[in-house]
């Protein structure tokens, strides 16, 4: 009876995604194939502001073979059961679509941060230039000969599109864009406006690398603070999942209907909802924004 019922599920959701897709189905591929295009474009442009060249078809085609590579991982892992595979590589689907532009995401704010610490020494480089009698591109170049990457490469491009015709303004607010950050925003708005009404600027980038230093150790004993926390979090979200690969390599089949049963996949849908909301609260309860 309990064989008949699996059946007759396994049949009425099959049906179901056959109608749909017959219904829906070039709706669906458009709406796919929209959200592929998007990450892709995304991701390349991301990419760029970090001078990393990628193509946008070079970009899709590492993509798609990345969603496939998720969707065989599912099979592989509970074969011999393919619909149960099947089933669990639409997960990882679904699971790892966004990871790529997470990882890029996390790539770019340690570039960020990383600049931001390059800056406490680059405007000390720059006030020191401003006194000599220099101005500010030949600063900005100082700085770009003196300090290694990226605020080498960020400031050389403001350099390079300052030469082709582009105000000093325009190429530092550029800048701000491709480096979202208070202190980098801070530090061109404050070279723009000085350079319009006049001013110390000296002074001013001394002032800038006195604030960006007083919050870097802010954030350091903010980060030492809650690292505890972190790392807590960090385990009770792994810890389920690795004690679930742990009891299969133990004991497969008593863990078995766990991954090939309906019962098991509800409990399972259950599991990892409570896991993302758990991990979700612990990561807001312990990131403090300076």
């Amino acid at each position: 009876m309990s064989f008949l019922l699996k059946i007759l599920c396994i049949g009425w959701v099959g049906i179901v995604l056959l109608v749909g897709l017959i219904l829906n189905g070039e709706r669906l591929y458009s709406w796919i194939g929209r959200k592929a295009l998007g990450e892709r474009d995304w991701m390349v442009a991301k990419l760029d502001t970090m001078f990393i060249e990628v193509t946008p078809n070079k970009a899709l085609r590492y993509y798609t073979i990345y969603l496939f590579a998720l969707f065989v991982l599912g099979i592989f892992l509970l074969y011999p059961s393919v619909l149960a595979g099947s089933l669990f590589g639409v997960f990882f689907i679904l699971a790892g679509w966004k990871l790529p532009r997470l990882a890029i995401s996390i790539l770019h704010r340690r570039r960020v941060r990383k600049f931001v610490l390059q800056m406490v020494d680059g405007l000390s480089l720059m006030s020191n230039a401003m006194r000599s009698g220099l101005n500010v591109p030949q600063a900005l170049q100082i700085v770009s000969d003196e300090l290694p990457n990226p605020i080498s490469q960020e400031f050389n491009l403001v350099l390079s599109q300052n030469k082709l015709g582009v105000s000093l303004e325009d190429a530092l607010t550029n800048l701000s864009v491709r480096m979202p950050n208070d202190d980098i925003e801070m530090f061109t708005t404050s070279v723009n406006i000085l350079k319009e009404t006049g001013g110390n600027l000296a002074e001013t980038f001394d002032s800038i690398a006195h604030t960006i230093r007083e919050r870097i150790k802010v954030e350091s004993k903010i980060a030492a603070m809650t690292a505890q926390g972190v790392y807590q979090g960090i385990i009770v979200v792994i810890m389920p999942f690795a004690l679930g690969g742990i009891l299969y390599l133990i004991d497969p089949e008593r863990i078995a209907p766990m991954f090939t049963t309906i019962p098991g996949w509800v409990l399972l849908t259950f599991m990892i909802t409570l896991q993302i909301v758990g991990g979700f609260s612990i990561w807001k309860i312990v990131r403090v924004r300076v």
